[in-house]
């Protein structure tokens, strides 16, 4: 059976170099670009894949959209900073050669932060749901960024690495979180957590910070992965304070 890869981007042209060989062999390339002012779409157009430019919608809307667009039974959702392994090529070939059990499958991604590939602290597997029949798997409209498809129904698990080139520097990690957290604010306010009261506001910019960092640096082992892991741990505990501490200064405005 044919398979469609679904990517957005948006000045993702140093990306596009590195991922767009590992998925040549796929039937369909499917790219949504929300306005890159770099070599984004020539280079994509340079590799095959069918370029649709559209305004920024939010992740969810974004994503479907560009697997809405898609032609073949089969899907797989890739970020841009993401990369095939060969043995995960050769898996998804081998299983789309005949019948998949699932509608559905989990992928293990590994994940580089500060240049390390990171093995402890929920790291890895990362396993993801990227691989899905047409018109199975979507993503709720008000997700989070990077959310992955939702899929109720029973799912498989594939082996092969999916590589996640995630964070290469500090500097970069600290500019997408400060993003993420302020694009999730909306989501926050929609589950009702405006933090106007204090008891709930210490709870979800302290406590939940906290321990968010206890529990992936120590009891899920991230200490194991060195400096790198230290300080991933204690930035990402510091990301989970920022979303609600902006929902709060939202409200407050």
């Amino acid at each position: 059976m044919k398979l469609s890869i679904a990517i957005l981007a948006c000045n993702e042209a140093a990306n596009l170099r590195r991922i767009l060989p590992s998925v040549a062999w796929a039937d369909e390339l499917v790219l949504v670009d929300s306005g890159s002012t770099d070599d984004t779409v020539a280079i994509a157009r340079e590799f095959g894949a069918t370029v649709f430019v559209e305004p920024w919608k939010g992740y969810g809307p974004q994503m479907n959209s560009a697997i809405d667009k898609c032609t073949s039974p089969w899907v797989f959702s890739l970020d841009a900073d993401e990369e095939f392994t060969p043995e995960l090529q050769a898996e998804i070939q081998t299983l789309l050669q005949g019948e998949p059990r699932f509608d559905a499958y989990w992928v293990p991604r590994r994940n580089q932060i500060f240049g390390r590939w990171m093995r402890f602290g929920g790291q890895y597997p990362d396993y993801k749901l990227r691989l899905f029949r047409q018109g199975t798997a979507r993503l709720p409209e008000d997700t989070e960024p990077h959310a992955t498809p939702k899929w109720a129904g029973p799912k498989g698990k594939l082996r092969g690495d999916l590589l996640h080139y995630q964070y290469p520097t500090v500097q970069l990690y600290v500019e997408h979180m400060n993003r993420y957290s302020s694009a999730s604010v909306p989501l926050v306010l929609r589950k009702g957590r405006d933090c106007r009261g204090l008891i709930e506001f210490v709870a979800m910019t302290v406590i939940n910070p906290i321990l968010t960092f206890v529990k992936n640096y120590i009891f899920r082992g991230g200490f194991l992965d060195g400096r790198e892991g230290l300080l991933f741990h204690l930035y990402h505990s510091s990301y989970t304070s920022w979303k609600y501490a902006k929902a709060w200064e939202t409200t407050r405005k």
